[in-house]
């Protein structure tokens, strides 16, 4: 049996420090069903804490990253808007051509309102480029594209994609290591008298198609050339015959070596060829009657701001994952003396319409927006009247008609190759985007809810045991308390 004593009662202070105790699960527990989580503070759980806060950094990121793309789906689909309705005035422009090309029918007065008619759509044309907008953000005037220069001997800008960087203000330097060169055969034999009048078959076939000319009695090495050439343009293969002058690098004249047949293609680099035959030895092909294959043509080589650059006949394009990625630049001139001399350089304005799309950094996706301007639409097309784009057609006169439709047709091309490029971005990388990013959102929630939120039936059951334990708890104390009043009956005696 323990002493009794005053000073000190041991099982109040015990059931005290368990009231305590359990004083401070239950203000958990009203804590955890009152927020609705498990871990209210860092001491409920730091580690969980810890990764499910950066779970809800990730997904408000994610929510916003969704309403992103949904901001760019509707910019994009307005500016595909806008390009439809540049293609149905582009249209209209074609069709006022072929009716003004029907030069026998048509008189003055029919032309000039075709002419009025196309003018009014053009300018149409040019207004949607002006004011076509998303919110105050111009869309097809250009200002959304990636433009280039060039400066240097031969060296032209030929375009770039999103992927380029912009270059320093001193712009990509370019050098040239190898330049172009065509696939080119040199007949072994002069055309002699000899040769001309045994009545050789010249043969040469590229691209499918096959042109030829047999040499006659009385004919000269220039009449031939002309002949042969002659047959290859109706049949429009893209070679081009030449005849050698004999000259050497001195410029003196060989005689053996002058009269020979040079047929060279027209494109450049190493996959344009064609085949030659010649039914005497030497004078095309080395073999009687026997195809000869030329593909001795070059791809330019050469590098772009000092990185990798791939050729391709006379286009010398910046390598994937280099800083002129996508930029492609046309030389026509030759290989310097020097290959470390530079041949020019190209500046680059990146311009192109970024969209964050993900959650992080570098989740994006770009589009280049060029111009749909009459003056830019249309734009470097070979015709007989001189027209530079579309903005200068006039269809009052056959020819003018005529090279009309070719200008339009390339304005058309253009703006298609736009707007499926837009669509593939809505499609492919907006809308797709979208799909997985909900995916990924309601993943995230789960994974954040099963860390962070608290079962209510399990704190409910705590709560109540932590409940029933108090009660429990104070009637102890207060049994606590009554033993030191038993004393006092000792003292009363």
């Amino acid at each position: 049996m323990g002493a009794l004593v005053i000073n000190h009662n041991t099982s109040a202070l015990n059931t005290q420090r368990n009231l305590q105790v359990v004083d401070k699960q239950l203000k958990s527990n009203l804590e955890h069903l009152s927020s609705g989580e498990k871990v209210v503070r860092a001491a409920d759980g730091p580690a969980t804490l810890m990764i499910s806060e950066q779970m809800r950094a990730q997904i408000a990121s994610v929510t916003q990253a969704i309403a992103n793309s949904e901001t760019s789906v509707s910019m994009v689909q307005t500016t595909e808007a806008a390009l439809n309705e540049v293609n149905r005035l582009l249209i209209s422009v074609r069709q006022r051509a072929i009716h003004a090309a029907n030069e026998g029918a048509n008189d003055d007065n029919m032309l000039m309102a075709d002419q009025l008619e196309v003018q009014n759509a053009l300018a149409s044309v040019d207004r949607i480029s002006q004011f076509a907008q998303f919110g105050t953000k111009k869309l097809l005037d250009g200002s959304n594209a990636v433009t280039g220069i060039a400066a240097g001997d031969g060296l032209a800008f030929i375009g770039a994609t999103e992927e380029t960087k912009q270059s320093p203000a001193e712009g990509y330097e370019v050098r040239v290591a190898q330049s172009a060169t065509q696939a080119t055969v040199i007949g072994g034999k002069s055309l002699t008298k000899e040769v001309i009048d045994s009545e050789v078959v010249l043969t040469i076939a590229e691209g499918g198609r096959t042109a030829s000319y047999r040499t006659k009695e009385g004919d000269d090495p220039r009449v031939v050339r002309q002949m042969l050439q002659n047959a290859i343009d109706i049949n429009g293969l893209q070679v081009e015959i030449g005849i050698t002058d004999g000259k050497d690098a001195n410029g003196e004249v060989n005689p053996e070596m002058a009269n020979r047949l040079i047929v060279k293609h027209k494109e450049f680099g190493a996959e344009p060829s064609f085949t030659v035959n010649s039914t005497m030895a030497g004078v095309l092909s080395p073999a009687v009657d026997k195809l000869h294959s030329v593909n001795n043509g070059r791809d330019i080589e050469g590098t772009i701001n000092g990185q990798l650059a791939y050729g391709t006949g006379r286009i010398l394009e910046g390598a994937p994952g280099t800083q002129a990625d996508g930029l492609k630049v046309l030389y026509r001139g030759q290989t310097k003396e020097d290959a470390n001399q530079p041949v020019g350089r190209v500046s680059v304005e990146q311009n192109s319409l970024i969209f964050q799309i993900g959650p992080n950094a570098g989740q994006k996706v770009s589009v280049a927006l060029g111009s749909v301007n009459t003056r830019t639409l249309g734009f470097n097309v070979d015709n007989k009247s001189g027209y530079r784009s579309i903005n200068d057609i006039d269809v009052t006169s056959a020819q003018g008609a005529e090279d009309a439709i070719a200008l339009v047709d390339k304005a058309i091309d253009d703006v298609n190759v736009v707007r499926a490029t837009l669509g593939a971005v809505q499609k492919n990388s907006l809308e797709a985007n979208i799909r997985s990013l909900g995916i990924n959102h309601e993943e995230l929630v789960n994974s954040e809810s099963v860390m962070r939120d608290a079962d209510m039936a399990v704190e409910i059951s705590n709560l109540t045991r932590n409940q029933i334990i108090m009660q429990s708890g104070m009637a102890m104390l207060s049994q606590a308390n009554q033993s030191s009043k038993n004393v006092l009956s000792l003292l009363q005696g």
